[in-house]
């Protein structure tokens, strides 16, 4: 009997030794040098405020408060959070199966009754049962866990990154806007007057009925501008309430504390209107005295780090799916071998068939000892599924670079977006001043007869495409520093340390379940390059 134990004891020792000692398929070792342009050298890792928190650079309360509660209420990060939770459960679930995978208590107990004998019986069994992890099956499953636990956490920073774009981008479309709005509305003003300078003259027959057509065509066109202008601030405010799970009277309380502000004081501009003709003056020594388009202060030559482009979420995603797809190359070369597993069984049974129970030490029974299963007929299957994960490890390869690529080439297109952007206002802006200078000139000259009226018409037109032209180049310019903070993966960095969860949302979920410390962000593993 002592060496029929010592014999089970010696099986399952080696079983329990063999389970710690191979793990099969290739262990990730990184996806080599991504294809990053050799000019953009590495600075080292940067906590410039600039592209971790990059919407203060365009110093606009309102642009900082409507970041601030998106981050809080936005409902894409919201689920982002969740599908965080859910892979840390999953991977519980993976970290479970290295233990015993069977563990049940069973009981019954019966009675019979004849002319001679009542007899009762009852009976209790623990079963347990432990595949053992020899070929690294249950490793790996883990190893991939991880890795999905991780791309989760760098998603959830990619949704960050595209949603809080996504929040300025709407709110300089807006503020674009209403800047085009309001340089509509000045210029209407100014062909208003024109228009009622051209019916005085037509009426003491110094002009023709055609100009006095062509004059109101110009008015009415400018008008035509402005339901258009007032739509699309309606939409870009209306994006912005969806993005932030507000309503619209909520956004545009908000909106109202904006970097916006022009002195549009229009008797000062345009001077006060005399009988049969218009007097222009500038204010003061700028034209351009309109400004609601906040500008960002970037200078994007020094912010280019090679780091900070590889450490983007998106591409720290898709490196953690290539190190999950590893993973299950080894799981799934586990099922060519044997598996291993222990069993044990204590029971209790007993009956009073010989008029009295049985006792404790002869009623109960042990058996215990290891078996094996080995799918030895599934070999065609088991191999196609090992080829199939690595063709899919491969294609997860082949995603990681093209989403390098295109990182790459978003972070160069936002660069010469910006650069070129910015010469084109310094152009348009000479050409709004001298738009400006023509129209005073061209009607003090026509005052004077020294032109005549279709040249003062001329100017007129100049006047409001060149405005409303640089109000649009403006929006542009604060649009490419938005989509060169996003090509660089900056503002996810807020959500360090914090929870993934909003306060509302876990409280009701520990209300219906038991959580213990899984929604605490602490007790998630993260490395350092999802950190």
């Amino acid at each position: 009997m002592k060496n029929r134990l010592s014999l089970w004891g010696l099986s399952v020792l080696t079983l329990l030794l063999l389970s710690s000692c191979a793990k099969l398929g290739p262990d990730f070792k990184g996806v080599g040098n991504p294809p990053i342009p050799a000019k953009w050298k590495e600075k080292g890792q940067r906590s410039d405020k600039s592209i971790t928190q990059w919407w203060k650079t365009f110093h606009d309360q309102a642009l900082n408060t409507l970041v601030k509660k998106t981050y809080a209420q936005n409902l894409d990060i919201k689920s982002a959070g969740l599908r965080i939770v859910q892979a840390r459960s999953a991977l519980g679930v993976s970290e479970s199966l290295t233990f015993p995978q069977v563990q049940t208590i069973s009981g019954s107990a019966s009675s019979s009754h004849t002319k001679a004998v009542d007899v009762a019986t009852a009976g209790l069994s623990f079963d347990m049962g432990w595949e053992l992890d020899i070929w690294g099956k249950y490793a790996r499953g883990i190893e991939t866990s991880e890795a999905n636990l991780y791309a989760s956490i760098a998603s959830y920073q990619d949704i960050m990154v595209s949603v809080l774009s996504e929040v300025a981008r709407n709110y300089i479309n807006y503020r674009t806007s209403e800047e085009r709005l309001a340089y509509a509305r000045r210029n209407v003003t100014i062909q208003e007057r024109v228009t009622r300078m051209t019916e005085v003259q037509f009426n003491s027959g110094n002009v023709s009925e055609l100009d006095m057509q062509q004059a109101r065509t110009q008015l009415y066109n400018t008008r035509s501008l402005i339901p258009s202008l007032e739509l699309s601030k309606i939409k870009a405010r209306n994006a912005l309430a969806v993005l932030l799970d507000a309503d619209a009277g909520t956004i545009d309380q908000i909106l109202e504390k904006g970097f916006g502000s022009h002195h549009d004081a229009l008797n000062r501009y345009i001077g006060r209107e005399k009988k049969g003709t218009i007097q222009i003056r500038q204010d003061g020594n700028d034209p351009i005295n309109i400004d609601m388009v906040p500008r960002a202060c970037l200078n994007p030559y020094n912010q280019i780090d090679a780091q900070l482009i590889t450490r983007r979420p998106d591409i720290k995603a898709a490196e953690y799916r290539v190190r999950a797809d590893s993973a299950q190359i080894g799981a799934a070369m586990a099922e060519l071998y044997p598996s291993f597993s222990l069993f044990g069984n204590i029971g209790l049974n007993s009956n009073n068939a010989s008029g009295s129970w049985i006792s404790p030490p002869d009623a109960l029974g042990v058996t215990i000892g290891p078996s094996f299963s080995w799918n030895i007929f599934q070999y065609g299957r088991i191999k196609n599924q090992i080829r199939l994960k690595d063709a899919a490890f491969e294609e997860s390869l082949v995603n990681y670079n093209k989403v390098v690529l295109s990182a790459v080439a978003e972070v160069s297109n936002a660069l010469h977006g910006y650069i070129l952007t910015k010469k084109q206002q310094v152009e348009n802006r000479k050409a709004v001043e001298a738009t400006v200078r023509a129209f005073n000139i061209s009607v003090i000259q026509y005052n004077d007869g020294l032109v005549g009226y279709q040249r003062l018409l001329t100017t007129v037109e100049k006047l409001t495409s060149t405005q409303d032209r640089y109000a649009t180049i403006k929006g542009n310019l604060a649009l490419n520093a938005i989509l060169f903070y996003k090509a660089l993966g900056g503002g996810w960095q807020i959500s360090k340390g914090k929870s993934y969860l909003s306060a509302d949302t876990a409280a009701r979920m520990k209300k219906r379940v038991e959580w213990g410390r899984y929604l605490d962000p602490a007790m998630t593993r993260v490395p350092k390059g999802v950190q």
